[in-house]
């Protein structure tokens, strides 16, 4: 397909200029023969906004309701077929905007393309999924002909890339018109390959797996990161929604390969147990590290991979030790060393407990060694950063090593002495030391006449910053003194909010959104 017209918004373009320009690329529809194809431009097309974020909202629902609006005003037959597509690609609130245009402006006497009617009339025809024996991924393929279609013309695969190690988001989407060439391909892969199983699942199935994925790749762009997906995903991401929507609903979404029932902590010490007197682990020489090391493995299995502590694959292991493990946990120096050597013997141990191949095994272990040497660079040791291992201790008793930057945000004063408190006994995460540490960086205001509720709102934030909920917060704080603003004014912008929008979640995770920068008098 060709994708001549897909263009990122630049920042300088105002709203109607960037519409201006899809409604004059829309003039291609009017050429089209095929409802397939008309589908997939229009997909590429708002591709272009999927995942970007503006002020005011998320960029596909502000500029895709506002295309809706200037196409309709337009009224030309290319502002019609665009308004005939997007009532079927759209969200649900351009949907219903889109159709209702659409209806005005055929009433008005706007000439309809010939592919309108047939626009969206599928059937799905068959659904299979390829799986690879690690449990890393599943690609999902589900195919659709026209409804009242006599030939195979417009016959189509969807394909859709799932991936375990990413919590289970929907990585990779593309369309293929070569159906029957595309599951011959799949089938030889699997026979070839005693790693794969290619098999046929019900319809049901696939749109729960499928339904839960894309949800899970929204959610991941929600945190704000770069959402690791592949480059035509955005194109194919309407596309991908609304055929998902012509399968049947009726099923939950299916567990991973491999999922096993929740592990309580009883469960998770009863197998960190179990490991540490296998076999696999008798050559780790020191016990007390690799007991931690394996806590670690366990809770990352149970939290992070479904409930699936036992599975190994090289992809995951390397996940764990090179992106996991330096984001989100404080090793002691004995831990780091010991930490590759405790998920090797472990990568023996699951093995053998969920009929993992030798091959499969030989092959994590391999990825394993191969990660080693780079953990060194990886995992950086706030200590070596000057940081005191006993004040990391306090900020971190949870061992979280991503919230310390937020944490010490939070409570900037822990060391020394002020008057006769010395501030390295007190502890942030104690209700009382957390009063008496935030009395200290507001001792200059004692005589503010709403001093207590005023110190109570610090508390408030305080609390919310050290627990990372919501993380908008923390987010919102990081944009404010990338900005150079003051600390203190920052810390005023959000408690002002959570004041104003008071105990709805919801409605206070958009607020700390839409935070670009501070007015020139903040609230005190």
């Amino acid at each position: 397909m060709n994708r001549r017209h897909r263009r990122h918004p630049r920042e300088s373009q105002s709203p109607d200029e960037v519409f201006a320009e899809m409604l004059l690329a829309s003039r291609e529809l009017l050429a089209v023969r095929s409802p397939l194809d008309a589908e997939l431009m229009v997909s590429d097309m708002v591709g272009a906004w999927w995942g970007r974020r503006l002020r005011g909202g998320d960029a596909e629902q502000v500029l895709g309701e506002g295309l809706v609006d200037y196409a309709a005003k337009a009224g030309s037959p290319a502002a019609l077929t665009l308004l005939i597509a997007l009532a079927y690609l759209g969200t649900a609130r351009q949907a219903a905007k889109a159709e209702g245009a659409a209806l005005a402006l055929i009433e008005r006497g706007v000439a309809k393309p010939r592919w309108a009617e047939r626009l969206g009339v599928v059937k799905p025809t068959g659904c299979y999924v390829s799986r690879d024996a690690y449990g890393d991924q599943d690609t999902v393929v589900c195919t659709f002909g026209y409804r009242g279609a006599d030939n195979d013309e417009d016959r189509h695969a969807l394909v859709m890339v799932v991936d375990y190690n990413m919590r289970g988001i929907a990585r990779d989407a593309w369309v293929s018109s070569h159906v029957d060439k595309l599951l011959d391909q799949a089938r030889t892969e699997a026979g070839a390959n005693p790693m794969l199983r290619f098999e046929e699942i019900e319809p049901q199935q696939a749109r729960a797996l499928l339904e839960s994925a894309m949800k899970a790749t929204a959610e991941y762009g929600d945190r704000r990161t770069n959402v690791p997906v592949s480059d035509s995903y955005s194109a194919y991401h309407a596309f991908a929604r609304a055929r998902i929507k012509a399968l049947p609903p009726g099923r939950k979404r299916p567990a991973p390969l491999y999922s096993e029932a929740p592990y309580s902590r009883d469960r998770r010490a009863m197998l960190a147990a179990e490991f540490l007197s296998s076999d696999a682990a008798e050559h780790l020489s020191d016990p007390s590290a690799a007991s931690r090391c394996a806590d670690h493995i366990i809770d990352y299995g149970c939290d992070q991979d479904f409930g699936r502590p036992l599975r190994v694959s090289p992809t995951k292991c390397q996940t764990f030790l090179l992106d996991w493990l330096p984001r989100k946990v404080l090793l002691t120096p004995a831990e780091q060393e010991a930490v590759p050597y405790v998920l090797g013997a472990w990568a023996r141990f699951a093995a053998r407990r969920s009929g993992l191949a030798d091959r499969g095994l030989r092959a994590t272990l391999d990825g394993i060694w191969e990660a080693t040497a780079r953990f060194a660079e990886a995992y950086r040791d706030p200590t070596t950063f000057g940081l005191d291992r006993d004040l990391l201790e306090r900020l971190l008793p949870d061992g979280d090593l991503s919230a310390l930057a937020r944490r010490v945000f939070a409570f900037p004063f822990l060391q020394g002495t002020h008057g006769e408190i010395k501030l390295d006994l007190l502890n942030p995460s104690d209700e009382a030391d957390r009063r008496i540490l935030l009395g200290i960086d507001h001792a200059g205001e004692l005589d503010r006449p709403d001093y207590d509720e005023h110190l109570a709102w610090h508390e408030e934030i305080a609390g919310r910053l050290w627990e990372g909920d919501p993380p908008q917060l923390w987010e919102a704080a990081q944009r404010l003194l990338d900005l150079g603003h003051d600390r203190h004014d920052v810390l005023h912008v959000l408690i002002e909010i959570a004041e104003r929008i008071g105990d709805d979640p919801e409605e206070l995770s958009i607020a700390l959104d839409d935070i670009a920068d501070i007015p020139d008098e903040p609230p005190v």
